[in-house]
């Protein structure tokens, strides 16, 4: 028996959002606090909780309405295969529930359900491809380990480029000055700074970065460059796992179509529609 409605969640590291829609109708959308399961998985269940009853209440349904919806969870941190294992526990009184990673409802949301790739590019990247039966998923190992072509890689690697022309192993310029300037030109309140810095904190970087390439500086040209070589590598690879379409989605992916390759270019699409349109498909097929 189908549900009444379906509900898609898109749960990120910075805010969760949900839609509720009933035979193609929005009734109702929702944003709330983050919801990434692998680094908090307590308050990321219950953001997407929270906002579960929010769209059923601004709907003017019952509670017990979920009881007749089927509900598509796209989570930050779900591709971990230990959290997806404990996620097996959590159990909305709905009448479905299919947990994904976020990245999984963007490349249904940006082919609108057909075959395709996504890689998505802001703080930190991970890419998907559906060939429209599974989903194959590529980086999202965090920081330490992955986020090739990500804003926080790229502003790591802009502040190590200023360090080494702070003392003189490489030419300075204005822009590694510039950097250097905003820990009180200190390698070692550089050095302190590093303790405490999350992913967001590397990434702040990165809007001075592109100022100084626009100016012609070589440094914070090459710096884009990588960045461009790190998204192409990411990029072809998951053309071969999908139709060879792909979309860049997230923060860096405007800005950086132009450092791209031109067979990467050539390879791109615009998204058709966005991750909670995408959990919304997914929860079309499992309701079928």
């Amino acid at each position: 028996m189908q549900s009444h409605y379906l509900l898609g969640i898109d749960g990120g590291g910075t805010r969760c959002r949900a839609r509720l829609t009933s035979n193609g109708t929005v009734l109702a959308e929702a944003i709330g606090g983050p919801a990434n399961v692998w680094s908090d998985y307590d308050a990321a269940l219950k953001s997407a909780e929270q906002l579960i009853a929010q769209v059923i209440a601004q709907a003017g349904l019952p509670s017990q309405a979920l009881t007749q919806t089927t509900v598509v969870a796209g989570l930050a941190g779900a591709n971990v295969a230990s959290v997806k294992a404990r996620l097996a526990s959590w159990q909305p009184p709905c009448a479905a529930l299919q947990v994904v990673s976020d990245v999984e409802i963007a490349c249904a949301g940006a082919h609108a359900g057909e075959p395709g790739a996504v890689f998505i590019i802001g703080t930190g990247s991970q890419g998907a491809a559906w060939d429209g039966e599974h989903f194959t998923l590529l980086g999202g190992w965090g920081f330490a380990l992955s986020d090739q072509g990500s804003g926080a890689e790229l502003g790591r690697r802009a502040l190590r480029l200023a360090l080494l022309a702070h003392e003189d192993i490489i030419p300075k310029t204005d822009f590694t000055d510039s950097l250097m300037a905003q820990f009180d030109r200190s390698p070692e309140t550089m050095l302190l700074w590093t303790r405490n810095a999350v992913p967001a904190d590397w990434a702040r970087v990165v809007p001075p970065v592109f100022a100084a390439a626009d100016a012609g500086d070589a440094h914070a040209r090459s710096l884009l460059q990588q960045t461009a070589d790190d998204i192409g590598l990411m990029v072809r690879r998951l053309t071969t796992l999908s139709a060879g379409r792909l979309a860049l989605m997230g923060g860096l992916a405007d800005p950086i179509q132009t450092w791209l390759a031109e067979d990467i270019q050539a390879l791109l699409v615009a998204p058709q529609c966005d991750a909670l349109a995408g959990a919304i498909t997914l929860a079309q097929r499992v309701n079928r």
